[in-house]
């Protein structure tokens, strides 16, 4: 049975508005037609900066300004991958953000699908040699994802020389992502595509052993890129915040419509409807459109110690990355079980069905603010299990994979639960200390991948020399 609504007005109103309006699409075709990729350090990127800013300012929302992000970018050059023995043929590849420039000659390892048991009892066989594995993120059914930056790294602290990575969809050709936040200590690292790396794999199988030369020139220099961040300021108590976010830009090789832009463009709507329909709540809604998250969630991470005093002031940041692409459109909290209730109720309350989990990952916009302790959680898929990014990350990420009923969907879930989360009198959870955040990253599900990432980092800085 549904429970009374408080809200049913500005719902209906809201709910009416994003499904009888195009502005969500609109957006969505000016970032990707208009601006492509958005990638670091492109002109595009900066056109969508303040497209979007303008947007905000139109929306009627508050103290709406660019903030700078001054980074380590990068710059894509040519690469080769040349097979030398036991044949001579080249292979189409592309380098990985922050891939470091190379040309070496080393033996091909087959890693498969990267299960993490067997970098460390392949390790012999590995050092010195191109680590290869795929992009499938539960291979032999660990539990846990296992993300392309562990698997990179994996190679990386085994003593591998070079890293690629095969993109395991069919026909979706190379597959990108960034390979870590500095070149310091990083190895070549090149993408593949299916049918190319399952030749690679083939001919080590049938000759037991592949030579190849990998030749690239990419670059790596200082760049500026842009956060956004606009409010509608809260009438009772305005130091008190609940957040919408998620980047806006995309990796060069594709218009990254579904993976980030359709999360960017929900958060845009959210902004829109809320000015428009809830312009008086009791605490402020902030929108954040992240830059760079694509080669290490630097906009967020920035933001966050930029920011820090405020962080014991955010009731909770919702995180949207891709939400206008997921076949389902559920709520996935960062390990905050007193909040599964109130979601719950909601969902009833709504008329809305969705469904409530509990995850820990490191790998978009919430983990900042999650280290500091925030309560965070985001849209998620929780009805199926996912092997990978589908056409996200690819040079066919464009706008005609994105569906305007599922951006709209992912508007009127944000938006609505923003303007509950911003309603609320008595708020059931608080910022968490140092101590608790440490915990819940050493917890049985999230203890392995928090050691491997640790042992990663500490080896680039023992490589930057800090």
């Amino acid at each position: 049975m549904t429970s009374k609504n408080p809200f049913l007005s500005v719902d209906q109103q809201i709910v009416g508005d994003i499904y009888t309006n195009m502005e969500i699409w609109n957006n969505l075709e000016t970032l990707c037609d208009e601006f492509g990729s958005r990638f670091g350090g492109t002109e595009g990127e900066k056109l969508a900066a303040n497209f979007i800013k303008e947007k905000l300012e139109s929306y009627g929302l508050s103290n709406v300004h660019l903030e700078e992000l001054p980074y380590e970018g990068w710059r894509r050059g040519t690469v080769s991958l040349e097979i030398l023995e036991p044949i001579q043929k080249s292979i189409p590849c592309i380098t990985l953000p922050h891939s470091p420039p190379a040309d070496f000659e080393a033996e091909l390892v087959d890693l498969e699908d990267g299960d993490p048991a067997d970098f460390d009892a392949r390790a012999d066989e590995i050092k010195g040699n191109i680590v290869l594995t795929t992009s499938e993120v539960r291979p032999n059914d660990v539990k846990r994802w296992v993300h392309r930056n562990e698997k990179y790294g994996r190679s990386i602290l085994a003593g591998a020389t070079g890293f690629i990575f095969v993109n395991h969809y069919p026909g979706y050709g190379p597959a990108t992502g960034g390979v870590g936040e500095t070149g310091a200590g990083h190895i070549p690292a090149i993408s593949v595509s299916y049918e190319d790396g399952k030749f690679l794999q083939r001919l080590l199988k049938r000759n037991g052993r592949v030579r190849l030369k990998i030749q690239s020139t990419d670059e790596i220099e200082q760049m500026v890129s842009w956060n956004i961040i606009g409010e509608l300021p809260g009438k009772k108590d305005p130091n008190e915040i609940v957040m919408l976010g998620c980047h806006y830009d995309g990796h060069d090789i594709s218009q990254g419509a579904t993976d980030p832009a359709s999360g960017a463009v929900a958060v845009l709507e959210a902004a829109r409807v809320l000015g428009q329909y809830a312009p008086d709540l009791p605490y402020t809604v902030r929108f954040a459109l992240w830059g760079i998250e694509e080669i290490g969630l630097i906009g967020s991470t920035q933001y966050v110690q930029n920011h820090i005093d405020e962080m014991n002031n955010v009731r909770f940041y919702f995180n949207m990355d891709s939400a206008g692409a997921l076949s389902h459109k559920d709520i996935v909290l960062n390990q905050w079980p007193d909040l599964a209730p109130v979601f719950k109720a909601w969902s009833d309350e709504m008329a809305l069905y969705y469904k409530v989990g509990q995850s820990i990952s490191a790998h978009s916009d919430h983990y900042p603010f999650l280290l500091e302790g925030v309560p965070t959680g985001a849209i998620g898929n929780l009805r199926g299990a996912r092997t990978g990014r589908g056409y996200g990350h690819t040079h066919y990420d464009t706008l005609d994979k994105a569906e305007v009923t599922s951006l709209r969907e992912a508007a009127v879930l944000a938006s609505r639960v923003a303007l509950r989360v911003a309603s609320a009198e008595d708020w059931p959870v608080k910022q968490r200390s140092k101590a608790e955040v440490k915990e819940i990253l050493g917890g049985p599900e999230n203890e392995e991948e928090t050691a491997i990432f640790s042992k990663i980092h500490k080896f680039y800085a023992k490589v930057r020399g800090e």
